[in-house]
């Protein structure tokens, strides 16, 4: 799991509050969901089409403490093995911290080595990194459906 995708931050939130943020990721990833996301044995996806599509299954879900999702199917478009998603996990380890808790976000098995590690990583900063902590910092958080505007947005950031 060391050399897979991870961020790490905390809030002031308790760990349910965590816990229900990270189980609707409508609010922070991807508005155009379908499927359930918050019990063991839920799926749901998400398609941008000619870019991404994934079916993911809620595979862990200790409240205050754990929530993983198994990538059943997915198709990257825009790299030679479209199936670089596909069998990884996007974990969600919840702790206490003092005055809040922490979040340690890793998508297991996106590796540096793959090619759509980049996009991928910087996608992850954006809506993990970035979207999930605005959602419990502020309430909202800045999900997509359009891939297009994660660079709209990252090159507005650095433009500030």
């Amino acid at each position: 799991m060391n050399d897979s995708y991870t961020t790490t931050f905390t809030v002031p939130n308790t760990a349910a509050e965590v816990t229900d943020a990270i189980t609707d990721p409508r609010a922070w990833w991807m508005a155009d969901l379908t499927g359930a996301t918050r019990q063991v044995g839920d799926e749901f996806s998400f398609e941008v089409p000619g870019v991404h599509y994934s079916k993911l299954r809620v595979t862990d879900l200790v409240p205050g403490e754990l929530v993983v999702w198994e990538v059943v199917e997915g198709k990257v478009m825009f790299v030679a093995d479209q199936d670089e998603w596909t069998g990884t996990r996007i974990r969600f380890e919840i702790s206490p911290a003092d005055g809040g808790t922490t979040v340690r976000f890793t998508h297991v098995g996106l590796r540096p080595a793959d090619e759509c590690y980049d996009a991928c990583s910087g996608a992850w900063n954006l809506y993990a990194g970035a979207s999930l902590r605005d959602l419990l910092v502020t309430g909202t958080g800045q999900p997509s459906s359009n891939p297009d505007e994660v660079t709209f947005r990252e090159n507005a950031r650095s433009d500030d």
